[in-house]
């Protein structure tokens, strides 16, 4: 609520003379809503206000702005990335950043060894879209392969309980899923297909 109390003001209130310095808006809300407010927010500025606007933000969708308004430019800072290293070069350069670094970031901050292993592991999941066998996100990927080898040491004991079918929704939308080619949807492309896909979960 203090971000969008300062954002409206700061929309009321700026002119064409005004130099408007804008971190993260839409950080604190879902990653649908706050990518909107973000869109909605630098739109407005280009087109209604015109101001000088420098406008930080971990959303890489915002960078097909610069393919629809003629006075918005993309910069990011440089890094080098030497092995498994990365180093921050501390320095501006022309176009949007083509990766996150965020577990780097969290790797110089100090965060434990093991919680990083485990933060890039639930990444690769995600970017590859991973679904465990009833269709959700793999995310305790790590820990489900901890009790399938806890549960091989009874195999021979049978379960009360036989295991439910799958459903068959969740399956089509796992099928639909896989057969995707992430790399070559368009950033705003993949969040409507997110946003239908939802939907079709839902229904």
């Amino acid at each position: 609520m203090v971000e969008m109390t300062e954002t409206a003001a700061i929309l009321h209130n700026a002119t064409r003379r005004s130099l408007v310095i804008l971190d993260e808006i839409g950080r604190g809300t879902s990653t649908f809503d706050g990518v909107s407010i973000a869109w909605a927010v630098a739109e407005h500025l280009h087109d209604r206000v015109g101001c000088r606007t420098l406008f930080a933000t971990h959303y890489h969708e915002l960078q097909e702005l610069a393919r629809e308004r003629p006075g918005v430019r993309n910069l990011s800072v440089a890094v080098r990335e030497v092995g498994d290293q990365v180093v921050f070069l501390r320095k501006l350069v022309s176009g949007g950043a083509s990766r996150s670094y965020g577990i780097e970031v969290a790797k110089l901050a100090g965060l434990p060894p093991e919680v990083l292993g485990r933060a890039r592991e639930i990444l690769k999941n995600l970017e590859a879209l991973e679904l465990d066998e009833a269709g959700h996100a793999a995310l305790a990927h790590g820990k489900a392969r901890r009790s399938r080898r806890v549960g091989e040491a009874g195999a021979s004991q049978l379960g009360l309980f036989a295991a439910a079918p799958p459903d068959p929704a969740l399956v089509a939308l796992r099928d639909q899923l896989r057969a995707l080619d992430v790399d070559a949807l368009r950033p705003l492309d993949a969040l409507n297909l997110l946003a239908a896909l939802k939907k079709q979960a839902n229904d």
